[in-house]
């Protein structure tokens, strides 16, 4: 089949995406995008066609997902109903998004593929990624980061009631239209069967429009990754996309990673989850911004590249993929050591005080 174009594994691959998986859970358990910003470019990058990263990064998610959102449930950061909801919402999108991903694949190849995915990185991670630093840095240069409160939008909605339509989400202590959850969802699954990153929509979502502190949103969005990731999956796996070794080697890390990202949540203040978030969605889009010019070379959009040109074109992304991975796992590991560190040091002073 066509569509079982898969990579050659050896040892050092497998490590490669042992590691990824760990980063990506890491990433994911800390910040609920699922963690595929991080994953889905990192496999592009072994070569792997973007449809094939995609549907192999969905396969991986769901029970990823359910690992983390479980951890994180037991820190009271969950509200299974608002991700049941979007979540369903989210399905169909999924189920749209797969169609459109399968027909670009079956007209233009690979080449046109990667194109896709990468354009769709590029623009999302630069809006997503650019608006959330900027609130990140006005949060942190007011000094209020400690407590978040629901905008003027999220406050705007909560206030209209449509009869027939309310549902009360204990997050946010509030009745909101399942009306206004329903296109965000929507659009949640939409992007998640495109790139597999669905969290770059709602977690920002339900932090921006519907109110969510960033802790529940982030923890939230695990459960609607799971929910996406089952249908993604069976979609995908249906035509023959999903690569189980893939899989199952990120899987591997991940189920690992998403763990200590959780416990992370519990040392760190809210507005450094969405710094994490900013400055790896920007490092990423840089890796796949690289590349683009290969794959319009490769559908004689523009003037063919020499390939010397393309080959340090792709290195080049490699490499600032690496970096991505080592910055993200540095920035977590690093707030959490802090943190568990002022955490342990309050404990001390507290028992001291009592003695």
């Amino acid at each position: 089949m066509e569509a079982l174009d898969f990579i050659q594994l050896d040892l050092q691959t497998g490590i490669y995406l042992l590691v990824v998986g760990f980063v990506g859970g890491l990433v994911s358990g800390f910040i609920g995008s699922g963690g595929a910003f991080v994953l889905t470019p990192a496999m592009m990058s072994l070569g792997v066609p973007g449809i094939v990263a995609v549907a192999s990064n969905m396969c991986h998610k769901f029970p990823k997902a359910l690992v983390g959102a479980m951890k994180r449930a037991k820190y009271g950061q969950v509200d299974v109903k608002m991700g049941l909801i979007m979540g369903i919402s989210a399905e169909a999108g999924v189920l749209l998004g797969a169609h459109y991903q399968e027909a670009i694949k079956h007209r233009f190849g690979d080449a046109g593929s990667n194109l896709y995915v990468s354009v769709a990185f590029v623009i999302i991670l630069g809006l997503v990624g650019g608006f959330v630093l900027r609130d990140t840095l006005k949060t942190y240069q007011s000094g209020v980061m400690t407590e978040e409160k629901p905008g003027k939008l999220a406050l705007w909605i909560q206030s209209i009631h449509i009869p027939g339509t309310m549902v009360y989400f204990p997050s946010i202590n509030a009745r909101i239209s399942v009306l206004f959850t329903i296109p965000l969802g929507f659009a949640t699954g939409m992007l998640a069967a495109t790139i597999a990153v669905g969290g770059f929509i709602g977690v920002p979502a339900q932090i921006y429009i519907l109110g969510l502190n960033s802790l529940m949103a982030s923890a939230t969005e695990l459960v609607i990754a799971f929910v996406m990731g089952v249908g993604g999956t069976i979609k995908f796996a249906w035509s023959g996309y999903v690569d189980i070794r893939l899989a199952m080697l990120i899987l591997a890390g991940s189920l690992f990673g998403i763990q200590l990202g959780a416990i992370g949540t519990t040392y760190v203040k809210p507005y450094l989850i969405k710094l994490v978030m900013a400055v790896i969605m920007l490092t990423v889009l840089l890796s796949r911004a690289l590349v683009i010019p290969v794959y319009l070379s490769q559908l004689d959009l523009i003037s063919p590249l020499a390939p010397e040109t393309m080959s340090v074109l792709k290195n080049s992304s490699f490499i600032i993929m690496l970096a991505a991975l080592a910055l993200g796992a540095g920035i977590i590991m690093a707030a959490m050591i802090k943190g568990r560190r002022e955490h342990a040091q309050q404990s001390g002073e507290m028992v001291n005080a009592t003695a």
